[in-house]
């Protein structure tokens, strides 16, 4: 396959990908200061090299350097409209976006920065941001409107404590997890990502992961909360824990083991359940395809479905029928269901060069520079439906060079637009620890196709 990698320009129309502001933050509950956005040239550069098509995988080495892709050098502000812009990129990074829609139309945005969780509001659309609250201790959060107050669940550090915290105020204020009925769900070292939180039948869930006790520490353990939704969410007697469950490596010859960041879904049958990003790089020496009751799915494109009982006290996965072909499954995403046009939607970070090369700095994980809308209609079979962001499309990504990427997109649906929140790297340290948060706009998303794909950034 050939990918055609076009010629920016300052998007309009659909996407809405650069509204030509910027807005900083002075501090919480501050406000901000908006100035115009400087505005690159007709062209964010060029970069040497081709987009690569690949008939077969290839095997990369670090001996070969004439494979080395060239550093990313981008100009100008970064696509959407900046939420947030690290003060010192080189020091300090931006992650875990979440957005939230209040009834008064304003739009709410958290993340992580500086061992902090930053809350910011827009009240025109999304087009200028200033900064309501600065919360120490909260982190990998999930902003959520549940019977008129704001809360906030996620953990207290990087593999801490599960908390949640509470608003009544629109953001501004907030309760201190002090105490196990004052949002302190449970002591541990815990794990999760901004993903939804759903009401259904009479109870309020959200998927969790805790660290395996045990080397490794990266195994992950997926389980579900839920509480009664009339409950007071800020009193650990009232959430159930289902079962705790572990990937096995031999399932899909992996290098580790790793299921992550679970999306609490309803399901068509009315059930609950908990679908999983999956790391799935290859073991050394395993083969490249997948094995067994996946053999059909690409490698870097499978996710993992967990169900879940009506009580939430149980968890279960069958490997025969448990992994689903889901575009984004390497990093962070987020599923929700859409009553209008009866489709599960979601936005991730889309995988164009699947190549074999198993060294850290090459393998294609790395690869988080096209960002990538799906749908499907019963949560099995999932379809690409337009490339929301691309830059360097089909090429070699490496860590060592990657300077720009899209990823951890939170979104909600808008009428007949998504409003979507992105962990964006441009120009920063490397593609992960990204130096902005910033807005966007999906115009018409139900009706959006391939061929609506927007240029790409790169040329």
């Amino acid at each position: 396959m050939n990918f055609h990698l076009g010629r920016a320009r300052p998007p309009s129309g659909r996407f809405g990908l650069r509204s030509g502001t910027v807005s900083r933050s002075d501090g919480a509950g501050s406000g901000s200061v908006t100035r115009p956005a400087r505005r690159s040239g007709p062209s964010l550069g060029r970069f040497v090299g081709l987009a690569l098509a690949f008939s077969a995988p290839i095997v990369l080495c670090a001996a070969e350097s004439r494979d080395l892709p060239p550093v990313d050098r981008v100009s100008g502000p970064p696509p959407g409209t900046v939420v947030f812009a690290s003060p010192d990129p080189g020091r300090v990074s931006c992650a875990s976006p979440s957005i939230a829609l209040l009834p008064d139309g304003s739009y709410l945005v958290s993340h992580d920065t500086a061992g902090r969780t930053l809350v910011h509001v827009s009240t025109d659309r999304g087009a200028t941001w200033r900064q309501l609250a600065a919360l120490s201790d909260q982190k990998w959060s999930t902003l959520f409107l549940h019977r008129g107050a704001l809360h906030l669940i996620g953990t207290s550090a990087k593999a801490g404590n599960m908390i949640v915290r509470r608003s009544t105020d629109a953001g501004r204020t907030w309760t201190d997890p002090t105490d196990a009925k004052h949002g302190l769900l449970a002591e541990g070292k815990y794990h999760c990502a901004p993903t939804p939180v759903v009401v259904h039948a009479g109870r309020i869930w959200r998927a969790f992961e805790q660290f395996s006790p045990t080397p490794p520490v990266r195994t992950f353990r997926a389980f579900m909360m839920s509480a009664p939704e009339t409950a007071d969410l800020l009193d650990a007697a009232n959430w159930t824990r289902s079962n705790a469950l572990t990937i096995k490596r031999a399932w899909l010859n992996t290098r580790n083991e790793e299921w992550l960041e679970g999306n609490a879904v309803v399901t068509p049958a009315g059930t609950i359940a908990d679908i999983l990003r999956v790391e799935s790089h290859p073991a050394i020496g395993a083969p490249f395809a997948l094995p067994g009751a996946a053999a059909k799915i690409p490698r870097f494109e499978v996710a993992a479905r967990l169900d879940v009982s009506g009580d939430g006290r149980t968890a279960t996965f069958d490997p025969a029928r448990g992994f689903l072909h889901f575009v984004g499954s390497e990093s962070k995403f987020t599923i929700r269901f859409d009553p209008v046009s009866r489709r599960y939607w979601s936005i991730g970070s889309k995988i164009t060069n699947p190549h074999t090369g198993y060294a850290w700095l090459y393998t294609p994980h790395h690869q988080r520079n096209v960002m990538s809308l799906t749908s499907s209609a019963d949560l099995e079979h999932w379809e690409e439906r337009c490339r929301l962001l691309r830059f360097r499309e089909g090429q070699v990504v490496t860590k060592a060079e990657s300077r720009v990427g899209f990823q951890y997109v939170d979104w909600q649906f808008d009428g007949d637009d998504l409003v979507a929140v992105c962990r964006t790297a441009w120009n920063s340290a490397n593609y992960h620890d990204a130096n902005f948060i910033t807005f966007h706009r999906v115009k018409n998303f139900r009706t959006l196709t391939m061929a609506d794909c927007p240029p790409a950034l790169d040329r």
